[in-house]
């Protein structure tokens, strides 16, 4: 692809800019390179039918950014049902979930690679006042499909196989500076789909872009028009954004615009006034910290399920709040409310159960380790932390360390060795005792043949008391175990 191909339409007058973008160009064409066999090939399928195609959107951007990938997005003046035509005789796959707004997806593996393409025809989407789904019209040329797109950066477009840069918004521009704008007026954007505010958040938070004063004011503005977008579509970008680079940075533009008011109000509110009598800390600046410090340990990746607890681990505080007679502030049980709160929070947003089981158990067992102390914790009492963190202990581990943010060097350092105490403990019960997986030392089999007894709720009062003896006296010898279990059942009433 030659170099000339790939140019802006109005080059910035900035040298510093015009290096940037310059560099943009180079990467532009490393990455289309490496992708022009595929969209080649498909763009004169489309010629061949008497239709366009052009790379557009996010393919674009990332090319720009050196970061493309293998999902490629197109855009065509061919109508669905023309595009289905075209590409099944030589996709590998074709499926039509999207169809219904003018999107048909497909997969095809070339060289080694497999990419999976969205041919999607020129369009605007725009929301009814009254309905929480997009309408889509049918556009017929490639500007009326791109002054439509969300973003500058992401109104821009290489038309195929010409390979011709069309960037009519200055999009380039846009993404040499690192700022949002929008190629209408953002209040225009915003209106046709509210859900570009959560998204201008989202891409603050991936690409560490700033968003433009005008389109911040808008997001101000308009906050409230958010709520008529389903909360499956807000929860995914919520995740994008938690998931990014930078997610401090979108959450406080989440905040400062007034949009978290509508889609996660509990945060807003860790803003607790504070004044010269009642000293504590900033809780949102520390919960901002904390889901940073997580970020930091994390070993394989971004790590959903830990940052959405490190970023909830407080909620509960605002309503657990109590001046003491001593001047101090206390939250007490604030891990259990928060728990209740997160639940009811992730609940609304349409989490997976699963998902939200395990952010909700983190929160309520984040404080537990204060109970450690300097360290006198018994043998069962670190048997019982292990047991109901369960499979959530690693990250009950990375969460614990995360929420230390004060200054006092030495408290922090007191805190760190107190859990590095502990988890060398953990280490060591769970080689002698295999912690990972406490049971009973009997089973309901053996209970019921020990007792002579049928299954029943009293075999299931049994399992729990030897699971309490586990806990608290570790692994038992067989005879003692058998000891100890005909002991309780004497004990209990047989009536």
């Amino acid at each position: 692809m030659p170099n000339d191909h790939v140019t802006p339409e109005g080059a910035s007058r900035d040298p510093h800019q015009h290096q940037q973008l310059s560099a943009a160009q180079r990467r532009a064409v490393s990455e289309l390179l490496r992708v022009s066999p595929v969209a080649d090939e498909l763009a004169r399928r489309f010629e061949a039918a008497g239709f366009s195609l052009a790379l557009v959107g996010g393919s674009v951007r990332d090319a720009l950014l050196g970061r493309l990938g293998n999902d490629l997005d197109f855009t065509t003046d061919a109508r669905p049902e023309d595009v289905l035509r075209i590409v099944r005789p030589w996709a590998d796959a074709v499926w039509e979930v999207g169809i219904a707004f003018g999107t048909v997806g497909c997969m095809k593996a070339d060289g080694g690679q497999d990419f999976l393409i969205e041919v999607t025809t020129y369009r605007s989407e725009a929301y009814d006042r009254t309905s929480r789904k997009p309408e889509v019209a049918y556009g017929d040329s490639i500007g009326e499909d791109l002054v439509r797109r969300d973003f500058t950066v992401n109104a821009m477009a290489v038309a195929l196989p010409a390979k011709e840069f069309v960037d009519p918004h200055h999009g380039l521009e846009d993404l040499a500076a690192r700022v949002l704008r929008t190629p209408g007026t953002p209040e225009q954007s915003f209106d046709d789909d509210p859900l570009r505010m959560m998204r201008a958040a989202r891409f603050a938070a991936q690409l560490g872009f700033t968003v433009a004063p005008e389109v911040q004011k808008a997001m101000k503005d308009m906050a409230a028009r958010i709520e008529i977008v389903s909360a499956e579509r807000v929860r995914d970008e919520l995740n994008k954004l938690l998931l990014g680079a930078h997610p401090r940075e979108g959450l406080k533009l989440l905040v400062d615009t007034g949009l978290a008011e509508h889609v996660l109000p509990e945060l807003p509110k860790l803003r607790l006034e504070r004044d010269e009598h009642h000293r504590h800390k900033d809780v949102y600046e520390h919960s901002l910290t904390v889901l940073e410090q997580a970020i930091a340990l994390e070993t394989e990746g971004p790590d959903l399920t830990l940052r959405l607890a490190a970023l909830l681990h407080d909620i509960g505080k605002p309503r657990t709040r109590r001046f003491e007679d001593d001047g101090r502030v206390s939250f007490h049980h604030h891990e259990v409310v928060g728990a209740k709160m997160t639940k009811a929070r992730m609940s609304k947003l349409k989490y997976p159960n699963d998902l939200m089981k395990d952010v909700t158990k983190l929160v309520e067992l984040h404080l537990r380790f204060h109970g450690y102390g300097t360290g006198e914790w018994t043998d069962s009492a670190v048997r019982r932390y292990v047991r109901d963190a369960g499979p959530l202990l690693d990250r009950l581990h990375k969460l614990t360390r995360s929420d230390c943010t004060t200054r006092n060097k030495r408290k922090a350092n007191a805190l760190q060795r107190a859990y590095d105490g502990l988890e060398e403990r953990i280490a060591a019960l769970q080689e002698q005792e295999e912690l990972d997986a406490i049971r009973p030392d009997l089973d309901g089999n053996e209970i019921m043949k020990i007792l002579g007894i049928g299954p029943g709720p009293a075999v299931g009062r049994a399992y729990k008391q030897l699971l309490e003896l586990r806990l608290e006296n570790g692994p038992m010898e067989h005879e003692a175990a058998v000891a100890a279990l005909r002991e309780w059942w004497a004990a209990q009433d047989q009536s």
